[in-house]
């Protein structure tokens, strides 16, 4: 199986949709993924993932599956802070004293339970890293993996040799992946991001025909944008 990851289009946050550009990027995007076509396509709720999904499954006659849990709400009251002024709520990995507290030896040193951590214990963030690991296990083992936590692998219980895309979020993104992969939030959301309508390649492919190491063939791949001559900057900022 691969697996494509797609972060929505540049968003209008207050009315959940897309801005000209990013519907310019949906429409790159769908030429891009038709290319070597999908077989199924999931979505968040939200209505900028399904913009940006939209004219993909359009293309391919294919009717996209929401999943609620995938929508960008929910991480967002449960990996989010207020700031100091308590004016405005970031993502972990957007305020510094907690940017450097997730790289901290000893942070680094707890893995998969960082969030138990006496520093970050009483935020609770465990049960949103919590939610996404029951959900993203859920899901793949939907698709025929059953994930093995101890050993960072897949057991494969059903072939799946299709092509799966799910379209979603950043925030969200950056705790999914960091499940899918088994590495821990602290080391993914740090060192790891997504520019707007980015690809994300995974490979489910076995060699032994029992497990599955998943691995990541692109990561915030945005070339659909380049062929179509459309801006390649992160997030419309910084030209890469």
């Amino acid at each position: 199986m691969l697996f494509y990851y797609v972060r929505h289009g540049d968003p209008v946050y207050e009315t959940d949709g897309l801005t000209e550009t990013g519907k310019k990027q949906a429409a790159a995007l769908a030429g891009r993924l038709t290319l070597y076509g999908l077989d199924e396509i999931y979505c968040s709720t939200a209505g900028r993932a399904r913009m940006t999904a939209e004219p993909t499954c359009r293309a391919l006659g294919i009717e996209p599956v929401l999943l609620d849990w995938t929508n960008e709400k929910y991480p967002w009251e449960e990996l989010t802070v207020l700031n100091e002024e308590k004016t405005m709520r970031h993502w972990l990995f957007q305020l510094p004293e907690l940017y450097s507290k997730m790289k901290s030896p000893e942070v680094r040193a707890a893995g998969a339970k960082w969030y138990d951590h006496e520093y970050f214990r009483k935020y609770g963030f465990g049960k949103g890293i919590e939610r996404v690991d029951r959900e993203t296990d859920k899901f793949f083992l939907s698709l025929g993996f059953r994930h093995d936590r101890e050993y960072g692998r897949y057991e494969i219980v059903k072939e799946n040799g299709k092509r799966v895309a799910l379209f979603a979020h950043q925030g969200f993104g950056e705790a999914f992946l960091s499940s899918l992969l088994d590495i821990p939030y602290p080391a993914f959301c740090t060192r790891f991001d997504f520019g707007h309508s980015s690809v994300t390649v995974i490979d489910f492919e076995t060699s032994d025909g029992k497990y599955v190491y998943p691995r990541v063939l692109q990561l915030s791949n945005d070339s659909h944008l380049y062929k179509e001559g459309i801006l390649t900057g992160y997030n419309n900022g910084k030209n890469i």
